[in-house]
């Protein structure tokens, strides 16, 4: 299969998971969580956040089910396997920087990279936002991260930007520097920002599988480096072991002289489109196994009579009902202690309870659980 080919196939798997995970936050918003999970249920990081409250308690943080420690424990294997194929070859987030990237490319004519002076200690910066988003996740039990993060503030922005400012205005400054950032340097914030890609580079590490380089052969062209989305100088080097590699074989379809730069795992050559395929499948076969035996969409904490109500993660997008359901207590306590009258339908939104009952005021009831 000719190398254009194999690129195009790849730009259409992220292209679809973009699309897909989109759809579903968009959704979310618009029917509620019952159906359709929240963007942090979907977010493979979502079940390393929810670890230890899983093992202490026997519960996940809130927004967290099953499924998202299912897809976190495929893509941990997946990163033992293939490295951070799921960063170069599935991820949505990623996806959108790409694309803002080649927009970046046609409108200068060039990609730009980052001074060394300064992109190589801003690379350990992805690892410190690691430590510190499970260590207070960890520590909260909850998604303290969220309003900080520019995925979460991007699958809101269907709600608009003034609700998306108003519930999480640092995540949407951090959203806009991350698209232009990636205008200008590619992958901007897988490079410098992403704690998942921090996890999978630094488990990717124990991975076999690598590209490597033929000098024999190589004819110094230098395309391989210059296509590198992560700026790793790959014509210099015999083989990619940096835990910066996402394993995008883009290097490997870039390059003129057959066979002198190839994906080995071990001695074995794996043919980029076979790579390709292999990651799809390991991904998303234990996925769609779990659904099959009903184990994705579990929920293992039930709704507790009395219990101390999170208030600041409950945003006004949410229904009446979702926002009980996501607090872990039985709706009709929820309505008492959200002062909600009884005549407000449950799939009426937090936000629109105001024009029903002109007198509630969902922010200062809200306020008043700090």
């Amino acid at each position: 299969m000719k190398s254009k080919t194999i690129k195009a196939i790849r730009l259409s798997i992220l292209i679809i998971s973009l699309v897909w995970v989109s759809l579903v936050a968009v959704l979310h918003q618009v029917m509620g969580g019952g159906l359709f999970p929240s963007i942090h249920a979907i977010c493979p990081f979502g079940g390393l956040e929810s670890l230890y409250s899983v093992f202490r308690s026997g519960a996940f943080i809130s927004k967290i089910y099953s499924g998202t420690f299912i897809m976190f424990v495929v893509t941990v294997v997946l990163a033992l396997v293939f490295r951070r194929s799921f960063c170069g070859l599935i991820c949505p987030f990623g996806t959108l920087q790409e694309l803002f990237a080649r927009l970046g490319k046609k409108i200068l004519g060039k990609r730009l990279e980052m001074p060394r002076a300064i992109d190589k200690p801003l690379r350990y910066l992805k690892y410190v936002v690691l430590f510190v988003t499970v260590l207070y996740a960890w520590r909260t039990a909850g998604l303290w991260v969220t309003p900080y993060d520019p995925w979460s503030a991007y699958a809101h922005l269907s709600e608009g930007l003034a609700n998306v400012w108003k519930e999480s205005a640092i995540g949407l400054i951090v959203l806009i520097i991350t698209v232009l950032g990636s205008i200008v340097y590619d992958r901007f914030f897988c490079k410098y920002l992403c704690p998942v890609g921090a996890l999978y580079g630094i488990i990717g590490k124990l991975s076999r599988y690598r590209v490597s380089r033929d000098k024999d052969k190589c004819i110094s062209c230098g395309l391989c480096t210059k296509i590198c989305p992560v700026n790793i100088d790959v014509a210099n080097k015999d083989q990619v072991t940096t835990a910066e590699c996402i394993s995008c074989q883009q290097c490997v379809l870039s390059c003129p002289k057959a066979d002198t730069l190839v994906m080995k795992s071990g001695k074995k050559v794996i043919k980029p489109f076979t790579a390709i395929i292999l990651v799809l499948v390991l991904f998303l076969v234990p996925i769609i196994l779990s659904r099959s035996f009903g184990l994705f969409n579990v929920l293992p904490d039930k709704p507790k009579a009395g219990q101390v109500i999170d208030a600041s993660e409950i945003k006004g997008y949410m229904t009446i009902k979702e926002a009980a359901e996501f607090s872990r207590i039985d709706v009709d306590e929820f309505y008492e202690k959200f002062k909600i009258p009884k005549t407000v339908p449950e799939t009426t939104k937090m936000k629109e309870i105001e024009t029903i009952v002109p007198d509630y005021n969902f922010d200062e009831i809200k306020g008043s659980f700090k």
